[in-house]
């Protein structure tokens, strides 16, 4: 006897990155079971893949390749994904910076966040007078296999990493005559390439990550012990799990 297809409803959604509407449809019983075993596991890069799957089964727009969108994208989508499937808000507990110990219960509603950009953000980066970079965001890939890490703390470890995803971010290099494009180069030159800059052109590539479009939300919240008003910036998917 076959059973009867329970109907799924269809949503839009505009990807930040490029403005295109998508559409995607809630993540059923089996895609939870995913990400509750991956969640359990508390590995990352279970979490990360799980995430990354549940994705890939919830858009119906084909011509989306999950593994080429940036992080940003992906971010977006899961926890729209995650509104339409198991509740439009998250409930979190946000802990008052003024006294350090304080925590408020709050609860945000997921149409409220947003992907943020930065208006000085650009991915064309102007290394002299002739040369000018082109870079592209990393996407949810990369960032897997590098576990990269913007961290302040600069180990060697780090910075090999750091020379990784940035290698991985380049698009093409250009003058007003020639271009180079990163992908007829080896990873090995890129990253050769990369250490023939100075401080002040490596900045300006670190400032395209530090300015690149995030997923975040800034709420206010009043600390009942103190009654000062706290002002906290969450960003990123994970800040958004209750």
């Amino acid at each position: 006897m076959t059973l009867p297809k329970i109907p799924t409803p269809t949503f839009e959604l505009e990807l930040p990155s490029t403005g295109k509407t998508i559409k995607y449809r809630p993540f059923l019983v089996k895609e939870e079971k995913i990400l509750l075993l991956a969640l359990e596991s508390q590995e990352t890069k279970q979490i990360t893949n799980a995430i990354k799957q549940v994705i890939k089964d919830c858009i119906l727009t084909r011509s989306i390749k999950v593994e080429e969108l940036p992080t940003f994208d992906i971010e977006y989508i899961f926890l729209n994904v995650r509104g339409k499937s198991v509740g439009e808000s998250v409930d979190l507990i946000i802990a008052c910076s003024d006294d350090g110990e304080t925590q408020v219960p709050v609860t945000i509603y997921i149409d409220e966040i947003k992907v943020q950009k930065d208006e000085t953000h650009t991915t064309d980066i102007r290394l002299d007078d002739n040369l000018t970079l082109r870079m592209k965001y990393p996407s949810l890939d990369q960032f897997i296999k590098s576990n990269f890490n913007f961290s302040e703390e600069k180990t060697i470890s780090n910075i090999d990493e750091s020379f990784d995803i940035i290698a991985s971010c380049i698009d093409m290099v250009f003058t007003q005559e020639d271009s180079w494009a990163a992908a007829d180069c080896t990873k090995k030159e890129l990253k050769d390439w990369i250490e023939t800059m100075d401080t002040k052109q490596f900045k300006m590539i670190e400032n395209f990550f530090e300015t690149m479009p995030k997923l975040a939300h800034t709420i206010k919240v009043i600390n009942p012990k103190t009654e000062v008003e706290n002002e906290v910036t969450l960003e990123g998917l994970t800040s958004f799990f209750g």
